[in-house]
């Protein structure tokens, strides 16, 4: 099996043994090796083993344990058997590249990636090697290529970049310097986030604050539903309400996620939210309200895929925030009841004074102005927000709001009635073209923190077709959330006053005057004095009575009970 000759060869000078193995009808393309190299030495070690004669079974063992030596496999140690019997000493040497120190790329792509990277790093902007490796593969799909330079090649090519920019600084930045992440779902898949809205998650909690309603009666502690991009960590939209985690209130909140977010001066920002789009994949736990047909259809409407993650482990990314939110905003508010029940801050249900909207207002403030705009702890240099921005392969599509009408919640069936308007939370509403479905059922979908306009849909068949918006006739430049419409209409109701869009109206705006100039406990101190006992007072005198008032300390007198004076006798007797 192996010839005897390989024994002399090895007895041989190098020299020899090459020119040995030469071809005499060639005489160019042979190498002569003067002296081997660290990796040469190591292969012919480990070939001298095979070429003591042997049988069969020997001879594969040490082919395996020459494979072990060398790191490789069985068949590149035959194929190096098979080199050196042609070539000699010379298959043992390791040749280098001709084009070694050069890119195997166009001119085109290292000035592609080399001008990406600086514009991504200029002032305030932050990227990493792996944003700019998402925009070559986009700028591929442009252009056509379809051979781009992949991951590694980036690396290469912002390689000395990148150790100028090390070098020159005097610090390490704190945090973990990771690229990527990957989590598992319940199938097995393993997803690997890679860009902004790629992977998005949705988790609930209760924040720990107790809330009143718009009279000062303590109502509770209000569900907190995010929606947070792992790429980036960003918060991308929420939901805030006393409603119970559900499939509505996840549907509520990823609208809140998609669409672009724009608040009023009342908020009193200092930075806009910014995040928009819509996710490849939505990533959640195992709850009901994440596992039901309407998260599912929703999904499919819209174009993202539900997983449900693997181990709870796995829902830290979204988890964070809560705790955050807790230690840095909750915890400074009034009413606040602690994330343990046994150390609950006494007198919390007497502090409580903010309504939902109000922290609505704050959360909205704090994740605007803090949390997206702080570093994020892992990159360093970024923050959550240019994190997101930078990790962007294409500016998101914003997707218009009758697209997500699938996301808003549905209350039920209304009859159409005679004239073209329905009732709807003692509020009337009128739509175009809706009185040609006089007395038919439809249903509607609104947005629970401005009810003064619904969309109405008609069943046909499995699904619903989208008939018109009816607005609230005389309230179509307000804006009253579901809450303080079922408010207003209960306290009209009990001072047995009648309900009507203009009554609801004002009613409204009354409470909201009241809350904001006087405090809870004002409130409470008022409606004290009001319930003690009034005494009857008489009624106080006019200016015309004042005028012809007489002095109070005068005595009406009898004139007739005394007799005249007669001053002569008096005089007569002195």
């Amino acid at each position: 099996m192996v010839l005897d000759v390989y024994q002399e060869q090895l007895d041989q000078p190098l020299e020899e043994v090459a020119s040995a193995k030469r071809d005499p009808n060639q005489s160019e393309g042979i190498t002569i090796v003067e002296q081997l190299d660290e990796e040469g030495q190591r292969k012919l070690e480990a070939l001298q083993s095979l070429i003591e004669p042997c049988d069969r079974a020997t001879y594969g063992e040490r082919l395996r344990e020459a494979a072990d030596k060398l790191g490789c496999s069985v068949r590149t140690v035959q194929r190096l058997v098979k080199r050196w019997e042609v070539e000699g000493v010379s298959a043992l040497v390791t040749a280098g590249r001709a084009d070694q120190g050069k890119y195997r790329i166009s001119e085109f792509w290292q000035d592609f990636i080399l001008k990406t990277y600086e514009a991504g790093n200029k002032g305030s902007k932050r990227m990493k090697p792996k944003q700019v490796a998402v925009r070559v593969q986009v700028k591929a799909r442009e252009i056509g290529d379809s051979n781009p330079p992949s991951y590694k090649t980036v690396l290469r090519v912002l390689k000395p970049v990148i150790e100028r920019k090390e070098k020159a600084k005097s610090i390490r930045s704190p945090g973990w310097r990771g690229s990527t992440l990957s989590v598992k779902t319940r199938e097995g898949q393993d997803l690997s986030i890679e860009y902004s809205n790629h992977v998005w998650q949705c988790d609930h909690t209760r924040a720990d604050v107790m809330l009143v309603d718009q009279y000062g009666e303590v109502l509770g502690r209000p569900w907190l539903t995010t929606v947070i991009d792992t790429y980036s960590r960003c918060i991308m939209g929420i939901n805030l309400g006393f409603d119970a985690p559900s499939s509505q209130v996840v549907a509520l909140a990823l609208r809140h996620a998609i669409l672009p977010k724009k608040y009023g001066p009342e908020y009193k920002l200092n930075c806009e939210w910014g995040t928009f789009g819509k996710p490849d994949h939505f990533y959640t736990d195992g709850g009901k309200d994440f596992r039901s047909n309407h998260l599912q259809r929703i999904g499919a409407d819209i174009g993202f895929a539900c997983h449900l993650r693997d181990r709870p482990s796995e829902g830290g990314v979204v988890e964070r925030p809560f705790r955050t939110l807790n230690d840095q905003l909750f915890s400074t508010l009034p009413g606040y009841t602690g994330s343990n029940v046994q150390q609950r801050p006494e007198d919390t249900e007497k502090d409580a004074s903010l309504t939902l909207r109000d922290l609505e207002h704050l959360i909205v403030r704090f994740i605007c102005d803090k949390y997206n705009q702080t570093l994020d702890a892992r990159m360093g240099d970024q923050t959550r927000f240019q994190r997101w921005e930078a990790g962007l392969p294409k500016v998101p599509e914003v997707i218009e709001e009758k697209h997500l009408d699938v996301c808003l919640m549905k209350e039920g069936r209304r009859t159409v009635q005679r004239g073209g308007h329905l009732q709807f939370e003692n509020l009337i509403y009128r739509g175009e073209n809706l009185a040609g479905y006089a007395g038919e059922v439809v249903s509607i979908r609104f947005d629970p923190n401005d009810i003064t306009v619904v969309r109405v849909y008609r069943k046909e068949g499995s699904g619903e077709v989208f008939l018109t918006r009816a607005y609230a006739q005389g309230l179509e430049t307000e804006q009253i959330s579901h809450e303080e419409a079922q408010a207003s209409s209960k306290r009209l109701r009990v001072k047995g006053k009648a309900i009507s869009n203009e009554s609801i109206l004002q009613e409204t705006m009354e409470r909201d005057a009241l809350v904001a100039k006087k405090s809870r406990k004002q409130r409470q101190k008022e409606e004290q004095v009001l319930t003690k006992p009034v005494r009857a007072s008489e009624p106080e005198p006019t200016e015309a009575d004042l005028d012809h008032e007489e002095p109070t300390d005068e005595v009406a007198l009898d004139l007739d009970a005394f007799e005249p004076i007669d001053f002569d006798d008096i005089r007569g007797a002195w």
